[in-house]
């Protein structure tokens, strides 16, 4: 089991490949997915979905190209269709291009498996209004999407957004998990739940 990191798009977006004997799985994907399709093939790796943590522009722009040249299913959260059709989803926002329409079917909150890992999907909104985080137990990692950074947190500034749902969803969702569970974000470099909860300026201000 491994994960390998590709920061591709115009921002940049980090997407992930987690691969368990030979199958895989992508996790955003934010730009042209070349590099993500060529370490595949150099590893042998079948993908087997495509999971978005939300619906933002930068973390969809490669999901049709990636999809057509692998035959993968799209996973997507439900709740973050109101957002689909705003310029924060299918781009042009900041002068960004449009994202390529592509097909895709909700993914299931809580238990489900994708490549024979067990995958918890969390869902951890107020950065869009239907955004997951994606923990694997197997892994010891969870995938945050835009909720949880480095020393940060989500803006929530789009449409959809809620700063006090996000605070909520970190509290809640996240800072539940084991102290040693790697976090992999949207943007910026790995961190660990036990580094966030004791270090991260942006988080104290929630009461539960």
């Amino acid at each position: 089991m491994s994960i390998a990191t590709f920061p591709i798009g115009p921002l940049s977006t980090n997407s992930y490949i987690a691969d368990n004997g030979g199958k895989a799985i992508a996790i955003d994907v934010g730009g042209d997915p070349a590099p993500i399709l060529e370490y595949l093939k150099g590893n042998n790796l079948e993908l087997v979905a495509i999971c978005l943590t939300h619906r933002h522009f930068d973390h969809v722009y490669g999901v049709a190209d990636l999809a057509e040249a692998t035959a993968a299913p799209v996973y997507t959260p439900a709740a973050d269709d109101v957002i689909a059709d705003t310029e924060s989803g299918r781009g042009g926002i900041w002068g960004m291009p449009p994202v390529k329409p592509f097909q895709a079917q909700p993914l299931t909150i809580g238990k489900t498996e994708f490549a024979g890992l067990e995958c918890l999907v969390l869902e951890t909104p107020g950065h869009t209004p239907g955004g997951v985080s994606l923990y694997f137990p197997a892994l010891k990692s969870v995938f945050t999407g835009d909720a949880l950074f480095y020393r940060s947190l989500g803006r929530t500034d789009f449409p959809g957004g809620n700063h006090q749902t996000l605070l909520r969803s970190i509290h809640e969702k996240l800072f539940t998990l084991p102290d040693d569970t790697r976090v992999y974000p949207g943007h910026g470099p790995e961190t660990t739940i036990g580094d966030e909860k004791a270090h991260n300026p942006f988080c104290g201000e929630f009461v539960i």
